[in-house]
């Protein structure tokens, strides 16, 4: 029998949710560049589901501005190297500018017959256009439903973890939402890494 253990699928399984919980913007695109899967940490950067992602071409996000480096990654993966390079790019979102670098990673995947690409962004803190005024501090209650969002609970689930309804739960989501201008649960959760509502480093989260 064979070990559920060393299933593909189940290892591609736990990949992707540990990647949906990842702070850090990340996509999986094949070496044409057509992206498999998104993070909603990078989807929220447009105000996006990851599933409006799947489908688009990241050269259709991100403008290389280094030409030289990026025909140098072209050239890697069509001779099929493997190894780390990063990409100077610049992407508009919200009508306004930003800029970072785009590290360009393949990985083995055991059900396909070509290594996917995983490309992980780190925003250019320097060069983005000025922040909009931060949001109104969190109260106590909104930041641990916000947490207990974040850990994965269902709306039932958190309702008992704080001693609410539902309809209490989400009208608390419904003005989180509003207040961090997102369109739902999932891309509030990576908008509050983004603000350091929360922290990367604790699971469960935590602020």
């Amino acid at each position: 029998m064979q070990d559920p253990e060393a299933d593909p699928v189940v290892w591609r399984t736990r990949f992707l949710n540990l990647l949906d919980r990842t702070p850090a913007p990340i996509a999986i695109s094949t070496t044409d560049g057509e992206i498999t899967g998104a993070n909603p940490a990078l989807a929220a950067l447009w105000d996006l589901t990851p599933s409006r992602l799947t489908g688009r071409n990241l050269l259709d996000l991100f403008t290389p501005t280094d030409d030289a480096r990026f025909a140098k990654l072209d050239r890697a993966l069509r001779t099929g190297r493997r190894s780390r390079y990063p990409v100077r790019v610049r992407w508009t979102a919200s009508n306004m500018p930003y800029e970072g670098e785009l590290t360009v990673e393949p990985v083995s995947d055991p059900a396909g017959t070509s290594p996917p690409l995983l490309a992980i962004l780190s925003v250019d803190e320097r060069r983005t256009a000025p922040r909009a005024p931060e949001p109104q501090p969190l109260s106590a209650q909104e930041t641990r439903i916000l947490a207990l969002v974040a850990a994965g609970l269902t709306t039932a689930m958190v309702a008992r973890a704080v001693d609410l309804s539902a309809d209490g739960v989400n009208y608390h989501l419904v003005r989180l939402c509003r207040r961090f201008e997102v369109p739902n649960r999932t891309a509030l959760v990576a908008r509050a890494y983004v603000l350091g509502l929360l922290s990367p480093t604790a699971w469960p989260p935590s602020p």
